[in-house]
């Protein structure tokens, strides 16, 4: 398996003739070594809806001199001179069968594809010449010259290319030189399409964009109805964004924004209820579903970033039994992912998802009164009930309140922030300043919720685990009470942080909105 860093310029040969002068004279300089020729073809792949372009990867299966591989590589934007900086990820196989994918590259295409089939877009057929570039004994890149019949059902084109690679590990800048030269000696051009690109237009295939789902940019005096779509489109947009590196699960981050984008929607939702029709509840129950299952990984995602710092702060004697309680969480975040995947591909989702588009795309409901009601007129209420809900709990926590209270809090005080942010675009600075101060408020309360579950976890952990080893079993208990000391700790300091959450920047945004409340 190889996961490298590809860089390499792409450019097109008007003159072939200069060119292959250009290259003879190199070789006779010793600038590149003689050529080695051998024969490729490629078969590039995904499925009916896209779902590894959309990740940001194409999918090849090359054969090559009796050897098979399937390589993915993202797809990256490319510079004004042809440079190309991407991912690729390769696996060897036995033979060019996407079927027998079972390494890197399988794993990764089957959490982005599901139970989806891959379908052939294109065949592209190659002669190839590769030219090393030496430097001090070493290869600093390859010059490659390919002379590419791109094939697509009754379709073929014909593209001749030059690209040179810098050799792993070799810097751009280190060839950036070579490539100048070449170009000026030899009359090249940077490509304009990639090879994946070019065949994708022979084919005449084009990737769809992002979904339709209606404006996201509401009127100038919009209605309930209006706001409450423009909020829920965008925080749609926002959650399919987020759902193929969620699949790919290589960065914790693309599933806390899918998750995050699962709360908003779900907060608004509620929200706006009574601009909503009634069916709309049932969208709020799905997404409390889906929030579920992302959830139970991105806690996971949380503990063995924690247990990543346990490690490293602990000697060298005492970290065997951390090591193995990492491993045991580690096997825990898999499992649980293992159900997200198969959540996703289910019919449940792909039904939610569906209809959830198509109500969406509608836009507000003539029927529901509450939708034509200004937005103006309906936010001051709706905002105060929210911020009445945070107090009404909030002021009577102190330190000895239990836990799950201050998560009860923190989900209130998340539904208030998420309340004004949508209606942030009638108020201005007032409402950010109001948002800012909340923030830390959320901060502390979220840091206390990570710790109580890790503690939670972990002293689950201890008792039940079969497989964990006394010696890492106690670990977990020991690590368990400093999280419900770090609990403690963070109770103690909720007060001030309370405080600061009020006061001033909430009597600034209410007489913002009620200076705007309309008239009549």
């Amino acid at each position: 398996m190889q996961d490298r860093r590809e860089i390499e310029w792409q450019l097109e040969a008007p003159d072939p003739g200069r060119l292959a002068a250009r290259l003879e004279a190199l070789v006779a300089e010793g600038a590149l070594l003689p050529p080695r020729r051998r024969r490729i073809a490629d078969l590039y792949l995904d499925t009916a809806d896209w779902r590894l372009h959309r990740a940001g990867y194409a999918l090849r299966l090359r054969s090559a001199g009796g050897r098979a591989e399937a390589t993915m590589k993202s797809l990256a934007a490319r510079g004004g001179d042809g440079l190309r900086d991407r991912r690729e990820i390769s696996e060897p196989l036995p033979g060019p069968d996407a079927r027998l994918m079972r390494g890197a590259v399988g794993r990764r295409v089957r959490a982005l594809a599901g139970r989806r089939r891959l379908r052939t877009l294109f065949r592209v057929e190659t002669e190839r010449a590769s030219y090393a570039i030496p430097f001090d004994g070493e290869r600093a890149g390859t010059v490659e010259l390919d002379a590419s019949r791109i094939l697509a059902g009754d379709a073929a084109a014909l593209l001749r290319r030059v690209e040179v690679e810098a050799a792993p590990g070799v810097p751009a800048r280190e060839l950036e030189g070579f490539v100048r030269r070449l170009r000026e000696e030899a009359g090249l051009a940077p490509a304009g399409l990639s090879k994946y690109e070019a065949g994708l237009q022979a084919a005449g295939l084009a990737p769809p964009g992002p979904p339709d789902l209606g404006s996201e940019e509401p009127g100038p005096s919009p209605t309930l109805g209006e706001l409450a779509f423009t909020a829920l489109r965008a925080q749609m947009r926002r959650f399919l964004a987020h759902e193929p590196g969620t699949r790919l699960g290589e960065d914790p981050e693309e599933l806390h924004d899918m998750r995050v984008a699962c709360r908003r929607l779900r907060a608004a939702l509620r929200i706006f209820e009574e601009a909503l029709p009634a069916r709309a509840g049932r969208f709020r129950r799905e997404l409390g579903w889906v929030g579920g299952v992302l959830g139970e990984v991105r806690d996971l995602d949380v503990l063995l970033g924690m247990a990543e710092g346990w490690v490293a702060s602990a000697p060298p004697e005492d970290r065997p039994p951390l090591l193995e309680l990492r491993r045991t969480l580690e096997g825990r975040r898999e499992e649980a992912r293992r159900r997200m995947l198969r959540a996703l591909d289910s019919r449940r989702y792909r039904g939610f998802v569906g209809e959830f588009c198509a109500f969406l795309r509608r836009g507000p409901s003539g029927r529901v009164p509450g939708a034509a009601r200004p937005a103006l007129r309906a936010a001051p209420g709706l905002l105060r009930e929210q911020r009445r809900r945070v107090r009404a709990l909030g002021d009577r926590l102190g330190p000895g309140s239990p836990p799950e209270d201050y998560h009860r809090l923190r989900r209130r005080a998340r539904r208030l922030r998420y309340a004004v942010e949508f209606f942030s675009g009638l108020y201005g600075r007032a409402a950010e300043d109001f948002v800012s101060a909340l923030k830390g408020l959320q901060d502390l309360l979220g840091e206390h919720q990570d710790a109580e579950v890790a503690a939670q976890t972990l002293r689950r952990l201890a008792r039940e685990e079969r497989g964990l080893s006394p010696e890492a079993a106690f670990v977990a208990g020991e690590v368990s009470r400093g999280c419900r000391e770090r609990a403690r700790e963070l109770r103690k300091l909720f007060p001030r942080r309370y405080a600061g959450a009020g006061g001033r920047p909430w009597r600034r945004l209410r007489d913002e909105m009620e200076r705007r409340v309309p008239e009549g």
